[in-house]
């Protein structure tokens, strides 16, 4: 069962992880190199049950990454707040990024997929035809040339690191495509990501990137079929401990919901996608276990 593979990870952090400090001051329990695989073949959606992951919000982030926005207050207004401390006044000052207004994340995600190479000046600007554009070409080669080797998606430009609020985690997709017992063509995509909140973002991962390749596979007409994730410093923040271990006393509920996504994202641009062009069935977690972000 594939929740269980994660529920798996936290016990191996928890039982293996080293203690390190981190940028936050926080403290951790870490190990090294770790690798997860998930079945997202139509409908179905590996989000956990063992507790509950706020799915639409989810999905608006990952909405707005494909949208190329990089101004958290746009999510904020949609009651998605993931962003609010990792770009509030006093966070950026830390970062030297005075230059950036409150709520300015930087070059970091959205930009990267939709302009990368272009040059930030801010997140109420334009940047059409600036860059390069990664999700469309994505999408281009995948209807043109679905089995070459190089459909990358690199959220990791050393050249706007420092001028991030955050370097970016989930740095680097790969998508690869294969031909199917009924002739159609399967997608998949394998991500790696250099560091990852086990507890609190990691969850949040596994569906983001379950929906993007979703997504994708709609647009080029093939079925998706699987989400590999390889993780570097794979975590649990000390102030998690003992929300990882109730979460560990629960038992996943079988099977995952389903995830019906609207005919209508095939045909139209990211800027017209919205959250009712979603709908999941039958998730129905167990509740919800907080834990506070690290900041």
């Amino acid at each position: 069962m594939d929740e269980q593979k994660y529920l798996d990870l936290l016990k191996d952090v928890m039982q293996n992880g080293s203690e390190r400090q981190d940028r936050t001051g926080t403290g951790t329990l870490s190990v090294f190199g770790r690798q997860l695989r998930f079945d997202i073949s139509p409908n179905v959606c590996p989000i956990l049950t063992t507790k509950r992951i706020p799915w639409k919000h989810c999905i608006e982030e990952l909405l707005w990454f494909l949208r190329g926005d990089t101004n958290s207050k746009i999510l904020e207004e949609k009651g998605v707040k993931i962003w609010k401390g990792n770009s509030s006044r006093d966070f950026l000052d830390k970062r030297n990024l005075q230059n950036l207004q409150e709520g300015d994340i930087g070059p970091g995600y959205g930009f990267q997929w939709r302009h990368y190479g272009a040059v930030y000046k801010g997140c109420h600007l334009s940047y059409e035809n600036q860059g390069i554009d990664q999700i469309m070409n994505i999408i281009n080669t995948l209807k043109t040339n679905p089995f070459d080797r190089r459909i990358v998606l690199s959220s990791w430009n050393p050249k706007d690191l420092n001028n991030t609020a955050l370097p970016p985690c989930h740095c680097f997709a790969q998508f690869y495509v294969e031909k199917g017992k009924d002739g159609r063509n399967n997608l998949s995509c394998h991500m790696y990501q250099r560091s990852v909140d086990t507890f609190l973002g990691f969850p949040w991962n596994i569906m983001s990137y379950s929906v993007l390749t979703k997504i994708l596979a709609l647009k080029c007409d093939m079925d998706p079929k699987e989400l590999v994730i390889s993780t570097g410093d794979t975590h649990i923040y000390t102030n998690h401990i003992q929300s990882v271990n109730t979460q560990l006393q629960r038992t996943p509920l079988n099977p995952f919901p389903q995830l019906i996504l609207k005919d209508r994202i095939k045909d139209i641009d990211f800027s017209e996608i919205t959250i009712e062009d979603f709908e999941l069935i039958g998730y129905k977690p167990l509740e919800a276990i907080k834990g506070v972000m690290a900041i």
